[in-house]
């Protein structure tokens, strides 16, 4: 029987993007991600389907607080009064306090995109948190859950790697791999999006991933992989191609001309779909204008990400 269910959230009315998991241990259960406020109810059905009451459920765990993660996880939590939040200690502040993750979530999609997307988030009390350490065990039933600091995508994010399945939750630390673009494999391109993208920990973060000794990896965007040693090397050669353009970029963009905020958005946006192009003629994928629609905000994010990481104030 399976243990682990995928749940698409339909995120921005977009099937298989942003998943969340459900965990099933006993007749107990668990959240890993929460997608936003809108994809609560797709959770709670998939609970009462499986026959399991809101008041089973254990645990909300969220790998870090981008929204497409953690948006929904006050609204979760109000509906499974039992629960108790597991976060990253810069991660608990910001659900408990979420008034400046909202505003800067804003900045990034714009005010009415934000309420389009992610709905009301409320504080969370903090009685009903807890942080987890780097490298912290937590038994649950007949499983260990083991949580690992993965830095490189967020400051604040971390996987959780589950004994019994041998697998492990990745968040945003081991890219995006969208099903529409399956074909004959999975296709695995790395996520740079604001505002703490930092290559080497990105890559060092692939090592503790592989560390684990997990067969499968489960991604919120989107949905199990298998072969990690084949996957992280993409993700690796993605990495270091984006790093190189922030290198570059750095010698033909005078860093005292605010003016250059424009040209450097457009750099990076042929950066990203660079590293997109050359990974997907690595996995032997051709990428149709519909996945190109698709990769729409992706390459926008995480070009806005790179122009973050050059660590200017444009």
């Amino acid at each position: 029987m399976d243990s682990i269910y995928t749940i698409d959230c339909k995120y921005a009315g977009i099937l298989d993007v942003a998943c969340a998991y459900l965990v099933v241990e006993g007749d107990r259960a668990s959240f890993i991600e929460t997608n936003t406020t809108l994809a609560v109810p797709l959770l709670l059905a998939k609970l009462e389907a499986l026959g399991i009451p809101k008041e089973n459920v254990d645990y909300v765990i969220i790998t870090h607080v981008h929204l497409d993660h953690a948006g929904g996880a006050s609204a979760l939590l109000q509906a499974c009064p039992n629960a108790t939040l597991l976060a990253h200690p810069k991660a608990a502040k910001h659900m408990i306090t979420p008034e400046r993750l909202i505003a800067s979530s804003m900045q990034v999609y714009g005010e009415e995109n934000f309420k389009k997307l992610y709905g009301e988030i409320n504080p969370i009390p903090s009685q009903r948190v807890r942080v987890m350490l780097d490298g912290e065990t937590l038994v649950w039933g007949e499983r260990s859950l083991k949580f690992l600091y993965t830095r490189g995508h967020a400051n604040h994010h971390f996987c959780i790697h589950d004994s019994k399945s041998n697998s492990i939750f990745t968040g945003d630390s081991f890219g995006i791999a969208y099903p529409a673009m399956e074909k004959g494999g999975r296709f695995i391109f790395p996520t740079t999006t604001p505002t703490d993208f930092h290559s080497e920990e990105a890559i060092r973060s692939l090592g503790l991933i592989l560390g684990t000794g997990a067969t499968t990896a489960y991604l919120t965007h989107f949905g199990s992989i298998q072969n990690l040693e084949i996957q992280s090397q993409y993700l690796r050669k993605g990495i270091l191609q984006c790093q190189e353009a922030i290198d570059h970029a750095k010698k033909i963009f005078p860093s005292e001309n605010g003016s250059n905020r424009d040209k450097v958005y457009l750099f990076f946006v042929e950066t990203v779909k660079d590293m997109i192009s050359t990974l997907a003629e690595d996995q032997k994928v051709t990428l149709s204008e519909n996945d190109w629609r698709l990769l729409g905000l992706d390459v926008d994010l995480n070009a806005q990400g790179l122009v973050f990481a050059m660590g200017r104030n444009f």
